[in-house]
């Protein structure tokens, strides 16, 4: 495909198509965020972006938008056009038939129906085509979904408050509430746009949480999991009695999931997970095989330390949204947000990744792409 010396039309076009692409997200997964816009000579004519799972594509509301317009112009899509019948048509036959003359493609898509196959049909069709404008930021944007093509695991997300000092609770393990209103209210947005909430056995234990998403609406309704190696979560807590309107997973160790507690919480419409275990030590990668198989994009570990910090460790996760209020805490015996082993030396640590900085009233967000861990660095991804 030919790579054009692209202009600064070309640019501000396929900044609105991402623009577009992202208003998707937590409403279209496990398809990808995708947007397009339509443009003759110099007048955007039609535009749109994927908006749910099962509906229709990004190239087919622009190609509505622009009607009869669409003849002889360009199209900007985000993402590389389906070239297969799914729950939709194929976007290359819509393009192709509406007299589209370019097309214009940030990146091609690695799902295996489509995988280049689609630009094929278009330059075959006759379209003139190009790839790679915007590449970085479409590739950016769709991180969870191309992961879940080319590893089959969901996006894994590490999210807490803590204090400006680094801790997550008081030495008595008060955490209620360390960051401020609008803080949590983004967090519980969050919530609504991801497939789970993971939290361990310690955590419902002791905060007794829902773990539902009660600010905003929501785009979907994650489920609920505890990672409970023994399964000590009681049948009176909120997430078990709440279990039968809000999906809720207990992953256990093989053996405690097929004895009588297993039982009584399946009675109570609660699914226990049984993963593989050694020294009552979960194998996280075993649950996100299993998450990763039931089409998951996004998952959020919300805590307590211990499980942070296994994950960690592990090298499991990719993403941290991390609260930091403005308050000092102390306390050598306060909770520390990853408590798991950590690395031994500095060169162990993770390599950064884009790290962005936000506000929320007086508290400051900072969300971290984590890179892989150097060799050494991630432990066995079991807790």
């Amino acid at each position: 495909m030919p790579r054009w010396a692209f202009t600064p039309d070309d640019e501000q076009h396929m900044r609105r198509a991402l623009a577009l692409a992202a208003r998707g997200q937590g409403s279209v997964e496990p398809n990808p965020m995708v947007g397009c816009v339509i443009v003759r000579g110099n007048r955007v004519v039609g535009e749109g972006y994927h908006r749910r799972f099962g509906g229709p594509h990004a190239e087919v509301h622009a190609l509505r938008g622009a009607g009869r317009l669409a003849k002889g112009a360009t199209a900007y899509v985000t993402l590389e056009p389906c070239c297969h019948f799914g729950k939709t048509p194929p976007c290359t036959q819509a393009l192709i038939a509406a007299g589209i003359s370019r097309v214009i493609v940030a990146t091609p898509d690695p799902f295996p129906k489509v995988a280049g196959r689609g630009l094929r049909q278009l330059k075959a069709a006759g379209l003139e085509v190009a790839v790679g404008l915007g590449e970085a930021d479409a590739v950016e944007l769709n991180q969870p979904y191309l992961k879940l093509q080319r590893q089959g695991r969901p996006w894994v997300i590490l999210k807490w408050a803590q204090s400006i000092d680094g801790k997550i609770a008081t030495r008595s393990g008060d955490s209620q509430w360390i960051s401020g209103e609008r803080s949590r209210a983004l967090a519980h947005r969050i919530r609504g746009r991801v497939d789970a909430v993971i939290v361990g056995v310690g955590t419902a234990l002791a905060d007794d949480p829902l773990l539902t998403c009660r600010h905003g609406r929501p785009r979907r309704t994650a489920t609920r999991i505890v990672i409970d190696p023994q399964l000590r979560l009681p049948l009176r807590s909120r997430l078990v009695r709440t279990a039968r309107t809000v999906p809720t997973m207990v992953v256990a160790n093989q053996r405690s999931a097929c004895g009588p507690a297993a039982r009584r919480l399946a009675r109570a419409g609660v699914e226990v997970l049984g993963v593989p275990a050694t020294r009552s030590r979960l194998d996280l990668g075993c649950l996100l095989d299993e998450l990763g198989r039931r089409r998951m994009t996004n998952v959020m570990v919300e805590g307590g330390g211990q499980t942070l910090g296994r994950f960690y460790d592990a090298g499991l996760a990719d993403e941290a949204i991390i609260f930091v209020a403005p308050r000092l805490i102390g306390g050598a015996t306060a909770t520390a947000p990853l408590a798991g082993l950590g690395p031994a030396t500095m060169k162990d640590l993770h390599r950064p990744g884009r790290t962005t900085i936000t506000r929320a009233g007086d508290d400051l967000i900072y969300t971290l792409r984590l890179g892989p861990a150097r060799r050494g660095a991630a432990h066995m991804a079991k807790v």
